[in-house]
């Protein structure tokens, strides 16, 4: 009986959604969808609404229903929709009464569709400019604690993007015969991304880890050296593992530095 009650009771709310869909009274339709976003029913709200939008344009309502529909798509979570809302709120009302809000939201919709760190970062990239925007925009914002956190984070994704490319050159290595090919290698692809990663983030938390591959990956590169390159790139290994060990004294990584020291030295005491 249960069963059955929610079937009917399902079924009349269909009935009601699609007798208001249907209907040519616009603002009745409008106050459904403002009871729909209410109640938490947010696809109903957004399929509503985007009718409704354009209907409105110019009204007095015209405002409250764009960003309502944005922050509809925001909540059932079509966040690529809800962006480009957003977007459109903020080029169209840029002194608008929800302009801080939806700014704000255009790097929330984004972050929210952000990837993880080993896929394409362009989403991510979108995120970091929209909250760049909204704070240079309203830097006394109420939210702007979250922005940063946020834009922080974000930051913290590339980063680990980077150290994971960096990571694959070295495991790569020497592979697919290219080791000693035009003098270039998987090894030195490594050696120049870590470089530019903590050129581009000097206080990034990770920079041991970038430090160490850039370290390893110059050991790996003098020890498969042609002879000709060798005593150059053992010097140069023996510098970068000082390096290493002057910036990060009590790194576990210690004894791996200090081993290719007595390495290259075979090479460079004379």
């Amino acid at each position: 009986m249960l069963i059955l009650a929610l079937a009917v009771l399902m079924c009349g709310c269909a009935s009601e959604f699609n007798s208001v869909y249907k209907s040519a009274d616009t603002d009745y339709k409008y106050e459904f969808a403002k009871q729909s976003f209410a109640e938490g029913k947010y696809v109903r709200a957004a399929s509503l609404l985007e009718e409704l939008v354009t209907i409105m344009k110019g009204g007095d309502n015209a405002q409250e229903s764009l960003y309502m529909l944005g922050m509809a798509q925001y909540m059932s979570r079509d966040y690529e929709s809800a962006s480009a809302t957003f977007r459109k709120y903020g080029s169209s009302y840029p002194k608008g009464m929800f302009a801080e809000h939806a700014s704000f939201y255009v790097g929330q919709s984004l972050y929210e569709s952000a990837p993880e760190p080993r896929l394409d970062q362009t989403p991510t990239m979108g995120a970091i400019t929209a909250y760049q925007q909204f704070l240079d925009l309203y830097p006394e914002s109420a939210l702007r604690s979250e922005a940063q956190r946020r834009l922080f984070e974000l930051q913290d994704k590339l980063i680990m993007k980077e150290l994971l490319n960096a990571q694959l050159y070295y495991n790569l290595g020497g592979y697919f015969g290219n080791l000693n090919a035009n003098d270039e290698s998987n090894y030195e692809s490594c050696i120049i991304t870590a470089q530019n990663a903590l050129k581009t983030y000097p206080f990034t938390n990770l920079r041991e880890d970038f430090s160490l591959l850039i370290m390893k990956s110059k050991f790996e590169l003098a020890e498969n050296s042609t002879e000709e390159r060798k005593l150059e790139r053992y010097r140069d290994a023996e510098d970068e593992c000082y390096g290493f060990l002057n910036e990060f004294p009590d790194s576990k990584d210690k004894q791996t530095a200090e081993k290719y020291i007595a390495k290259c030295k075979k090479y460079t005491k004379d």
